[in-house]
């Protein structure tokens, strides 16, 4: 995109594939981008008076934090949007449940705004594009924080039936997605339970609901904001690609792999993102021991034929 900032508004043309966002949703949308927010501050509180974070609220953290980053990682985007794998119906269930946990809307919402995403990268059309407002200093700044957190709250949102049919007629995704309230009651409420099992008392229930339910979804959050941000401005790009998908090798194991994002817009439905030596995956790993198990098959590994193919020349 190179029009000037002034012209971008101007000059923006009509996305196909998407409808308008029901009024009722924006609300839930600042109180689920805001409310972690809170939860941090909270917590910074909570550990200067305590002399740090417990091992119990830690444990909690970094628990449903692998469980819901993965669901999003995995579930969400690998499995769901780009099929770079086949499942049994079971752990489908367990994929989609974990992935709406980390409170990032339902599975074939998410989909959808995906698939759209790919379709458009980086040019009109595209959900969260940074260079949406062009390319001068200031355009840059604004389109960081329109791609970071600022599309969340879009008047449009995309067509489930334009960009997710295929989930659209799955009974069982259907079912899922209705019942994503429950979810984000669980992903908030669960850690709270486990927290006052664990020290029978309502401070460690709060303290876990803190850090094991708030600071951890706050995390999951910013973290695949910053994929949809970062990872198209700052970063290598050692593969073809029609966009500005980059790789930002310091965001690898917290995003569970999810920034070796120029492979991934350069082959999309691979199951492995981080292709090169020394470019860990973890969101690779677990597809790799579901296959093992026998739990996972028909997974698009990358082949030398394939990464040669879309490899930039030297």
């Amino acid at each position: 995109m190179t029009l000037l900032d002034s012209e971008v508004e101007k000059t923006r043309k009509p996305v196909p594939g998407v409808k308008p966002r029901p009024g009722w949703e924006l609300p839930l949308v600042y109180l689920v981008v805001g409310l972690p927010v809170v939860g941090l501050v909270v917590g910074i509180v909570l550990a200067t008076r305590h002399g740090g974070i417990s091992i119990t609220d830690a444990a909690l953290a970094l628990g449903f934090y692998l469980f819901t980053a993965f669901g999003i990682t995995v579930g969400f985007h690998r499995f769901f949007t780009h099929q770079a794998f086949k499942t049994h119906r079971v752990l489908k269930i367990v994929l989609a449940s974990a992935g709406m946990m980390a409170l990032e809307g339902g599975v074939i919402t998410w989909v959808a705004d995906h698939r759209r995403h790919h379709a458009f990268a980086d040019d009109e059309g595209d959900p969260h594009s940074p260079w949406r407002y062009g390319r001068s200093p200031f355009g840059l700044v604004r389109g960081l924080l329109w791609a970071h957190t600022g599309w969340l709250f879009d008047s449009e949102k995309s067509s489930a039936r334009r960009w997710a049919p295929d989930l659209v007629a799955d009974r069982d995704l259907i079912v899922l997605n209705k019942l994503f309230p429950l979810f984000a009651i669980a992903s908030l409420g669960l850690p709270a339970l486990i927290g006052y099992g664990v020290t029978g008392t309502a401070a460690g229930a709060f303290s876990a609901f803190v850090w094991g339910a708030l600071v951890r979804i706050l995390v999951v959050h910013h973290v695949t904001w910053s994929v949809n941000s970062l990872c198209h401005v700052i970063g290598e790009r050692p593969f073809n690609t029609k966009d500005e998908a980059s790789n930002v090798n310091w965001l690898a194991i917290v995003s569970l792999g999810e920034s070796w994002h120029n492979l991934h817009h350069a082959d999309p439905k691979c199951a492995r993102h981080g292709v090169e030596k020394g470019q860990l995956d973890p969101s690779a790993a677990l597809i790799k021991l579901f296959e093992r198990t026998g739990l996972a098959w028909d997974v698009r590994w990358p082949t030398e034929q394939r990464l040669a193919r879309i490899r930039k020349a030297a």
